[in-house]
């Protein structure tokens, strides 16, 4: 059964109970990520995310590890382009415990200066990491291609000149100016008592500033273009897209369904094209990203050098094919994979805590399970055609390779 309440001092907390779970977990969302950064003090969401696990004013980073492993529970962060998120998981037993853990890391942290300089190195060394695996790194520097240097552009992680910057002040002024009732929410999901969970998160959170929402900003300037990033790999990691729509779209579950038919899952057209047929590539799919105000639907392949070019024409084949050729025994069949794979993501209680959080904070209210599998089987074929024709458009699309690869061998191919 899905709540949503309020504190005292106005900040919204989504629940979901699930009694037949031994399980509950509980998640603190600030509204806040990456995009919002300036490009001078990219990565400090990310940054500040780590250090909030360095101590607190009455528990050491040991003591915070010890605790969590006597709870038998899990206790991590996630940061984002538009969020970070601190949650923690727990037998229901130990709701009161966990919850008096995460708030004292997420209010009473004291963010030790020889720590930060510690995590300096630690952050630099993820971001060797993420440039070492390639096929997370292409998603970077297609954002960048897409976006720019700010923004949307701007790598969750920071860069190292930003990260080296990084001071105590810099990390209070941003919980200042963003940590506070105003763009926080708190989601709960699991076995739980409603009345018990709301009088402890008061207990806890009754201090909570007021913070101020990030500034909103017309959506960032979507750009088509081809960008190569040499780099001496085994293989060239391209990622090729096309403008999407915000995260809130009334045709969202439309583009999920068409992604879906497109690449998302062994029996999709390029996996099968691509992979199968042809044995052109080992990974290859297709995705979509939406934020806030804007969009992007994008296609992954990791291909030797000398099939770059050959693949890339087939994506656009692909690509273009949408258009027309859709049927309603695909489109029945990619409704059900749809429809299966967000139930099998509900059957968590991390996937519900996750759900719930996302819909107070991308569309201010909640579509139960139910309502979500009758958007997506009231879907037709000609609402499927007429949104393929209106997003794949030689105009919208982007190009990003990563490899060995030279400008000159994808010349002409978009444009």
């Amino acid at each position: 059964m899905f709540i949503k309440d309020h504190l005292t001092n106005g900040m919204p907390v989504v629940m979901e109970t699930v009694k037949n779970m031994r399980s509950v977990v509980i998640g603190i969302w600030v509204k806040v990520g990456s995009r919002y950064e300036l490009p001078v003090k990219n990565g400090i969401s990310h940054f500040l995310e780590h250090m909030f696990f360095k101590g607190t004013k009455k528990r050491s980073a040991k003591d915070i590890a010890i605790e969590i492993d006597s709870l038998g529970g899990e206790l991590n962060a996630f940061t984002s382009r538009e969020t970070t998120t601190f949650y923690i998981k727990v037998l229901d037993e130990y709701l009161e415990g966990g919850l008096d853990l995460l708030s004292d890391i997420f209010l009473n942290s004291t963010f030790p200066e020889e720590d930060i300089e510690k995590e300096k190195k630690i952050i630099k060394e993820e971001i060797k990491m993420i440039e070492d695996t390639p096929d997370d790194y292409i998603h970077d520097l297609s954002n960048q291609t897409i976006w720019g240097n700010s923004d949307l552009g701007q790598p969750v992680l920071g860069r190292r000149e930003t990260i080296r910057s990084f001071t105590k002040e810099d990390l209070l002024a941003h919980i200042r100016k963003y940590y506070g009732t105003r763009d926080t929410v708190a989601a709960c999901a699991g076995n739980f008592d409603h009345e018990r969970l709301i009088s402890t998160l008061n207990k806890h959170f009754v201090h909570l500033r007021k913070g101020s929402e990030p500034e909103k900003s017309p959506p960032p300037e979507y750009s088509s273009k081809i960008e190569v990033f040499n780099k001496e790999l085994s293989e060239a990691h391209l990622v090729l897209g096309l403008k999407g729509i915000p995260q809130a779209s009334k045709e969202r579950y439309i583009l999920f369904t068409l992604n879906t038919i497109f690449g998302a899952g062994v029996s999709s057209r390029l996996f099968q094209e691509i992979r199968e047929k042809r044995g052109l590539a080992y990974s290859i799919y297709s995705y979509v990203s939406s934020y806030l105000d804007t969009g992007m639907w994008g296609v992954y392949a990791g291909v030797s050098r000398k099939k770059v070019q050959e693949v890339i024409e087939l994506i656009l084949e692909q690509f273009h094919s949408l258009k027309d050729t859709v049927t309603d025994r695909e489109l029945q069949r990619a409704k059900n994979q749809l429809k299966g794979n967000i139930i099998l993501g509900l059957e968590s209680t991390s996937g519900r805590m996750n759900n719930i959080a996302r819909q107070e904070i991308y569309y201010g209210g909640y579509y139960s399970p139910e309502e979500v599998m009758d958007e997506i089987d009231s879907i037709t074929l000609q609402q499927v055609k007429e949104l393929a024709e209106r997003i794949i458009m030689k105009k919208y699309f982007s190009l990003t390779v990563y490899g060995p690869v030279m400008e000159a061998d994808v010349r002409g191919i978009l444009f």
